[in-house]
């Protein structure tokens, strides 16, 4: 379905009229016109206007043409788990499959960003964390200590990927923190 469709069958299923919809979007109501009869497809701050006036996600528009693929989502969650047979795992396997994918399949784009901010910031922690140590700036720490401390943080991060890639299967759309949003 193309977008001018899909915004026509939503403007429909509101009961909003086309003079409505201009008068809620402040478009006119030409431009409304040649949007649903896929004569121009809305960019930018039309689209967003529309998607104001109609009341649905923008992300709803866009990913209009894009597949769920809720297996593919689990695989991208459990490629985290890649860091545990190559070093920089969970961030270079997802990074490329979210490269490749984003612009296909639904939800990858947020979902992936969040991911992969998470896991720089989960492997810049433990860099930071493994280097004070070494250099002996956490005196309170043995190495034993340290590698239990680490450990725990590793097997935590694989048991959130793991979750994150069975509840995105089944439907619900939950993903990791945003903690610095380096990547959008």
């Amino acid at each position: 379905m193309e977008i001018g469709s899909l915004i026509k069958s939503i403007r429909l299923k509101k009961g909003i009229s086309q003079e409505e919809l201009a008068n809620k979007s402040t478009l006119s109501l030409r431009t409304i016109q040649r949007i649903e009869n896929n004569e121009n497809a809305p960019r930018g701050k039309t689209a967003q206007l529309l998607c104001e006036a109609l009341g649905v996600a923008i992300e709803d528009l866009l990913d209009h043409d894009k597949k769920t693929d809720p297996q593919f989502l689990m695989f991208f969650h459990l490629s985290v788990l890649s860091t545990i047979v190559m070093p920089m795992g969970n961030i270079i396997l997802p990074l490329i499959l979210w490269l490749t994918n984003k612009n296909k399949v639904q939800g990858l784009q947020s979902i992936g960003a969040r991911l992969l901010n998470f896991q720089i910031v989960f492997q810049a922690v433990t860099f930071i964390v493994t280097l004070l140590a070494i250099f002996q700036k956490i005196e309170a720490l043995d190495i034993i200590e340290l590698f239990l401390i680490l450990g725990l943080l590793f097997i935590g991060n694989l048991a959130a990927a793991i979750v994150f890639a069975v509840m995105n299967y089944r439907g619900k759309k939950i993903t990791y923190p945003s903690i610095i949003p380096m990547i959008k």
